[in-house]
């Protein structure tokens, strides 16, 4: 049987020993809420879909209030989801979207739809603006992320501390911690406002 000499002496040999139980297992991050494409997704795409939705062919968007949205795309392990594409698409200032559905017309310097790659560091960007209410719904902004033929992720991006969030139908079927993942503040910033979306898959 062990002797208390041999047990102190086999500690110091294997410090590690005496912190093992005390160190925290790391949590992996939960994965973005999925949520519905809703009836607006394009049924045919713009001739400009890139990421900078303020800018529609030669035209500029200049109502609402602009907004960066600067996300990062990983996995559960934290590892980037490089050249994944990630979609938006919303509603302009007055509340319409580019779809035949809609029954009014969005405005045409509003780009409406927009497209980017995921970098090497899982970053992605758009320009475009603060959402806004229509009837019926909170503001929000679709997301929807492909990698090839897979649709990865579609989910809806709230307005933080918005009066509507706790009136409006999907975001209130969210847990806490599925409304903290996809309600975002935005900060004003020398360049406007920005919010920071983290989108988490399990892959």
């Amino acid at each position: 049987m062990p002797t208390r000499r041999t047990l102190a002496a086999a500690l110091i040999a294997c410090p590690a020993l005496l912190t093992a139980r005390a160190q925290p297992t790391a949590q992996r991050p939960r994965p973005t809420p999925a949520q519905t494409e809703g009836p607006f997704y394009p049924v045919a795409f713009p001739a400009d879909a890139d990421n900078d939705l303020l800018r529609n062919g030669a035209l500029r968007y200049t109502r609402g209030r602009a907004a960066w949205l600067d996300g990062t795309l990983r996995d559960v392990d934290g590892r980037p989801v490089r050249g994944a594409q990630v979609e938006i698409w919303q509603c302009d200032e007055d509340g319409h979207y580019d779809h035949p559905g809609d029954g009014s017309r969005q405005d045409p310097a509003f780009q409406g739809f927009g497209r980017t790659t995921v970098d090497a560091d899982g970053r992605w960007r758009f320009r475009t603006i603060q959402p806004v209410p229509y009837s019926g719904r909170t503001p929000h902004i679709h997301v929807k992320v492909r990698l090839g033929a897979r649709t990865l992720l579609t989910t809806q991006l709230y307005v933080q501390g918005d009066p509507g969030n706790a009136r409006d139908f999907l975001w209130r079927r969210l847990d806490a911690a599925d409304r903290a993942a996809v309600t975002l503040p935005y900060t004003p910033a020398a360049d406007g406002l920005h919010a920071r979306p983290a989108l988490v898959l399990a892959l």
